[in-house]
C-alpha cells in the first residue's frame, strides 16, 4: 500500500514539474519577450525607442547612446543594426497611402490626419543599403488578432519615430 502512495506521489510531482517547466518555456518563448531579448542583445543595451510587431515577428529599435539603430525579423532570428548615418527616412503608410514623411534632406511631410478606423498602419524605415533599402513594421493592423492598441495609438507611436528621425537628420 506504501509503495503505491509513494508510485503516485512521485507521479504527480514528475507531472507537476514538467507542467511548470512547460508553462515556464512558453512564457520565456513567448514572440513579444523574445524579440525585446534579441533587441537587447542586438543593442547591446535597453533601446530608448522601439516599436514591435509580434504577429509579424519584427522589431526596431533605436540606440541613441551609440548612435544605431536595430530592425529585426524573422521572430528575431535575422537582423541588422544601421548607424544613424544609415538612416535615409522613415514613412507611416495607412491603408497603403503615405500619411508622413521625414527624409533626409527634404522638408517633413507631417501627419495631418487621424485615422480611427485605418485598417493598417505601417512604419516604414529607409536606408542607405543596396541590399535592404528598407523595412516595414506593422504598427497596427485590423486583420492581426494579437492587434493590441488602436489605430490611433499606432499613429502616435509612428509619429514619435519620425520625431526621433528627423531630429538625427538635424543633429
Amino acid at each position: 500500500m506504501m509503495e503505491a502512495f509513494r508510485a503516485v506521489l512521485l507521479i504527480a510531482l514528475a507531472a507537476a514539474a514538467l507542467t511548470t517547466l512547460v508553462i515556464g518555456l512558453g512564457w520565456w518563448g513567448e514572440p513579444e519577450r523574445r524579440l525585446r531579448r534579441t533587441m537587447l542583445k542586438t543593442l547591446g543595451a535597453p533601446p530608448e525607442t522601439e516599436a514591435l510587431s509580434a504577429a509579424e515577428g519584427k522589431a526596431a529599435g533605436l540606440d541613441f547612446e551609440e548612435g544605431q539603430i536595430a530592425v529585426l525579423w524573422s521572430r528575431g532570428a535575422h537582423g541588422l543594426v544601421y548607424a544613424f548615418e544609415e538612416i535615409e527616412g522613415g514613412e507611416i503608410i495607412v491603408d497603403g497611402c503615405v500619411v508622413a514623411r521625414v527624409q533626409r534632406g527634404e522638408p517633413r511631410k507631417a501627419l495631418d490626419i487621424m485615422a480611427p478606423e485605418a485598417e493598417q498602419v505601417v512604419l516604414r524605415l529607409m536606408f542607405d543599403d543596396a541590399r535592404n533599402p528598407e523595412f516595414e513594421l506593422s504598427l497596427w493592423s485590423a486583420a492581426s488578432t494579437t492587434s493590441a492598441g488602436s489605430p490611433a495609438e499606432a499613429l502616435r507611436l509612428g509619429r514619435r519615430w519620425l520625431s526621433h528621425l528627423e531630429a538625427l537628420f538635424k543633429a
